[in-house]
Parts: C-alpha cells; sequence; structure tokens
C-alpha cells in the first residue's frame, strides 16, 4: 500500500487546504463533524453543510455523481439551516433546525425513506411520512432511523431483515426491520427516545431517563445479549454500567462506546482490530446463542460493557466502523482498526488501547469525527504562512507509549519544552489564532 507524504512534503498542500477551508467554512464556528463508507459532512454553527469524497450515488447531495476532492457547499440546502447530518455508507440522512428530515445517496435497500423513489437521488429529498418533529437521526450500513421530539422511533431501510430472517426462523419480523419508509419501532412506547444510532447490522437508542435500548445483529456480543438477534429493542441494564445512568452512546459497525453521567466510559462489542481499548483474553471465547433471548451482563468480556478509565472524562468521542476517537484534556486519543491510518499514529498497525495521536496533542477547540475508515479533528491551527514560506512545524510532541526511561524520550520532551518555554504570550495567541480540519486516512 501506498504510504501517504511525509509531514513536511504535505504541508504546502495543507496550508492551501486550510486557507481554502476559511474562506467557505469557519473552522471556528463548525459544531458538527462526521463519515461515512467514503464522504465525509461538517456542519457549521449556522447551519451550512459542507461535503466532500465519494459520490457515485449521489450521496453528497450536490445535484451530480462526481467526487468532491474538498469541502464543497450543499447549495441545494442554502437558506435551510441544517442541524445533523448522518453519513452512511452510501447515502446521507440530513436533519434541519426545524426538524425536517431529508436523504440523498444510494436507496437500494430503502435506506433514504421513500419507497417509490429512484435508486438513487443525488440532491436532498424531504422523507414524507416522517410528519413529526425529529430530533435525532442515525444512518448505518443499508438502515437508518430518526428520533421525534415527543419521544417515538422510526427506522427504515432493509439492511437488518436478512440476518434476521436468517437467525430468527419461522418468526415474523417487525415491520419496522423490512420497511422502506419510516415505520415506527414497537417495544418502546413506554420510553421517551432522545437519541438513536445505527450500526452495521444493529439499532439502539437512548432515553431521556438514562437507558439504553438494543436490537438486531448480535453477531459480536454488541447487544450485550445471548441472543443472535433481537427482533425487538431490549434494554441493557443499569448494573452493565455500574448503575450509573448514560449520558451519552456511539457505535461503529459492531460495537458501542457509553459515557455515564459521572463521565465513565464504557466499550463493548467486536474486539478483534483493538476496538474496545482493552486487553480481552480471547477474541474468539463468545458465540451467541440462537435461542436464548435473555439480556443480563454476566458474559465474556467483549460482550459485557467495561469501563476504559483512561477515558474518563472524556469531552468528545466518535467512532469509525472499527475505530475510536476520543478528546481528553484538548489531547485526541485513538484506537482500534489502523489499516489506512486513520489512527493518526504514522502507522497501519492495530492500535489496542487509546493512545493520544502525537500531531493533535493540547490543542484549543479541538474537535473529531470519523467517517468508516478515516478520521477527522478540527482544531486552532498555527497561523498562516506568508506566500512562498512553509508552515511552521511544532513538533514532534513526546509520546505517551515510548519507553519513560529512554534517553531519546527524554530529549524530545526536554526539546519540546525548551521551544514553548521561549515563546512570549503574544506569539502563542498569533500562532493558534487561526482555526484548522485535519484529516487521517489520510
Amino acid at each position: 500500500m501506498e504510504r501517504e507524504p511525509s509531514a513536511t512534503a504535505a504541508a504546502p498542500a495543507a496550508a492551501a487546504l486550510f486557507a481554502w477551508l476559511s474562506d467557505f467554512c469557519n473552522p471556528g464556528c463548525v459544531k458538527r463533524i462526521t463519515g461515512g463508507g467514503g464522504h465525509s459532512a461538517v456542519v457549521t454553527d449556522e447551519g451550512s453543510l459542507f461535503v466532500c469524497g465519494l459520490n457515485k450515488d449521489g450521496q453528497l447531495g450536490l445535484g451530480h455523481t462526481e467526487d468532491a476532492l474538498y469541502f464543497t457547499p450543499c447549495k441545494s440546502l442554502l437558506g435551510c439551516p441544517i442541524q445533523q447530518v448522518a453519513c452512511g455508507w452510501d447515502f446521507t440522512i440530513i436533519l434541519t433546525e426545524n426538524g425536517q428530515v431529508l436523504s440523498c445517496g444510494s436507496n437500494s435497500f430503502g435506506q433514504l425513506g421513500i419507497p417509490h423513489g429512484p435508486r438513487r437521488c443525488v440532491v436532498p429529498q424531504a422523507i414524507e411520512p416522517l410528519r413529526e418533529k425529529v430530533v435525532s437521526i442515525a444512518a448505518g450500513l443499508r438502515h437508518a432511523l430518526a428520533a421525534t421530539a415527543s419521544g417515538m422511533v422510526f427506522q427504515w431501510g432493509t439492511g437488518l431483515a436478512s440476518s434476521g430472517r436468517r437467525l430468527c426462523p419461522g418468526q415474523t419480523l417487525p415491520l419496522f426491520l423490512t420497511a422502506k419508509e419510516p415505520s415506527r419501532v414497537t417495544g418502546l412506547e413506554n420510553s421517551q427516545a432522545v437519541c438513536v444510532l445505527a450500526g452495521s447490522d444493529h439499532s439502539a437508542s437512548l432515553t431521556d431517563a438514562g437507558e439504553l435500548f438494543v436490537w438486531g445483529s448480535n453477531k459480536h456480543g454488541q447487544l450485550a445479549s445471548h441472543a443472535a438477534f433481537l427482533p425487538v429493542p431490549q434494554k441493557i441494564e443499569a448494573h452493565c454500567f455500574q448503575n450509573e445512568k448514560i449520558a451519552a452512546v456511539w457505535n461503529g459497525w459492531t460495537h458501542l462506546v457509553a459515557q455515564t453521567e459521572t463521565g465513565k466510559v464504557f466499550t463493548w462489542g467486536r474486539a478483534d482490530y483493538g476496538q474496545l481499548g482493552r486487553t480481552l483474553k480471547s477474541h474468539e471465547g463468545w458465540k451467541p446463542k440462537k435461542q436464548d433471548p435473555s439480556l443480563c451482563c454476566s458474559r465474556p468480556s467483549k460482550s459485557t460493557p467495561s469501563s476504559l478509565h483512561c477515558l474518563t472524562g472524556a469531552t468528545e468521542v466518535s467512532c469509525g466502523s472499527e475505530h475510536n476517537l476520543a478528546v481528553i484534556g484538548g489531547t485526541c486519543y485513538s484506537w482500534g482498526w489502523n489499516e489506512h491510518g486513520m489512527c493518526g499514529d504514522g502507522t497501519e498497525a492495530n492500535v489496542w488501547a487509546p493512545k493520544p495521536v502525537p500531531a493533535l496533542r493540547s490543542l484549543s477547540g479541538l474537535r473529531v469525527g470519523c467517517g468508516a475508515g478515516h478520521s477527522l479533528a478540527l482544531c486552532q491551527w498555527p497561523a498562516l504562512p506568508a506566500l512562498g514560506q512553509h508552515p511552521r512545524v511544532t513538533g514532534p510532541f513526546p509520546d505517551a507509549t515510548e519507553e519513560a526511561g529512554s534517553q531519546e524520550a527524554m530529549d524530545q520532551e526536554r526539546n519540546w519544552k525548551d521551544r514553548h518555554a521561549e515563546a512570549s504570550p503574544q506569539s502563542q495567541s498569533d500562532r493558534f489564532r487561526n482555526g484548522g480540519l485535519v484529516t487521517e486516512t489520510l
């Protein structure tokens, strides 16, 4: 696999990208960053939507199917403020500030929620059956979800149907697993959903009471259940999270990450690429049972939510298909699948425990987002150089994973501290007055 150019060689191109980005999308005003199978999206505080990446099915909503190499404003939505965007494998779900849901991209599995529409839409189309105000959306591999202001959850797209039929033989699957237009998810009538999530073959809903409901495939233990497939939502009991309420939850294709009200972070699900950020006795020691519908947490480790103490208090978390990013104290940590370099550590080896990203330490305004196989970070970046000059390199930063007794590591840390001690308060503020969007895959 061809490796990326060095930081020095890539610096002029990076400076040009930052300059271009600042013209169209002030990084200091970005509120959401996310990605899909091969595309990315940014939502600004003003509600503008910028997209880039693969576009063969029109998933960028730009009115054509040509790939976009740079973040491009979605002109068809100008004047329509956007609240949230969710990127699926080859489609995109968009939530406006007034609670309307739109979709674009591939509709091969009904994932656009437009049952009689074309196989793809290159311009965002309203999902008409969703007439109530929506507050949260999610996009998986081939299905999507929405939570309404009244707490109801709707699902559409047939992505979960095939595994449901295979793993639940003789059972009639609920309509929401097979519908190509929004269908209300049954089994959540006594709860108030505030957030929805979609994996490759499962779904989840977080309630206003801090409870987490899950359904769909449990092939990798992502539902914390013995059952191979849950056709209707079931709650993961509170004792799995040390009897604390869940404040936020994220998921990849086959794993989940949750944070409690006290800031503790739990992971569970697939683990063979390091997705859970913790060492397991065996990656193959647990298999779901087809006929056991019980839901308790006395399971082998990967299907049991387990806390990662090093991530307590994380202010940002994002999950890719099989990798993760988290922000703690202005530093970005990464772990999991790293075949394409999306963990940002300069290698393509999987990362088995949260590790600081060398280029993203102690930065102001750091925000992160993940696509299936790429990562994005928003941070305060040094001032752009004058025309013809190269950007100033402020690294390398000391790597926390190096041995404390390593002379090289100590020298790096001493030099790094000396450089920062020499900088005046004025020069510090000057260096960080501009923003930058850094991508890893890269």
